[in-house]
């Protein structure tokens, strides 16, 4: 991916030089040259396409601010409730990340949504422990984290 976006800027500046025009359009000119011609040349390019990657990044961040908004209406509503009826504890999440950096993320991700803390993780790295503040069903906690949070992890990071 790296690579790939060095050769993109380089593209971008050598479309600059060669149309002596030194100025943000001609290398954004440039640098959209550079994506087709990666596209296309994407078969000899060792790695996968950058921007499906960049793609993939945004949609994570995008599933994040949804599950923030969602999860921050739902503490709102439990919270201005006249009887608090929450049921709290601790589950645990098997996690099939395998890296450090993505069992981080996965936590951080979980710890950032209000309602839920990640608590800690086992000692062989696959199950994170989950404070929720309301989970009437575990089974169901289980499942919404692991086809939100999780596939959206393994898709950006593999």
């Amino acid at each position: 991916m790296t690579l790939q976006i060095i050769l993109n800027i380089l593209i971008a500046g050598l479309w600059m030089f060669l149309n002596e025009s030194y100025n943000f359009l001609t290398f954004f000119t440039g640098y959209l040259i550079g994506m087709a011609l990666l596209f296309f040349l994407r078969r000899f390019v060792p790695d996968a396409y950058y921007l499906e990657r960049a793609w993939k990044i945004l949609s994570l961040i995008i599933l994040f601010i949804k599950e923030l908004i969602l999860s921050t209406w739902n503490i709102v509503k439990l919270a201005y409730q006249p009887k608090l009826d929450v049921q709290p504890g601790i589950f645990a999440l098997p996690t099939e990340l395998k890296s450090n950096w993505e069992i981080t993320l996965l936590a951080n991700l979980i710890s950032l949504t209000p309602g839920t803390l990640s608590v800690s993780v086992s000692e062989d790295y696959t199950t994170i422990y989950i404070h929720a503040m309301d989970m009437p069903d575990v089974e169901e906690e289980i499942n919404e984290i692991k086809n939100s949070f999780e596939r959206a992890i393994m898709e950006v990071t593999r």
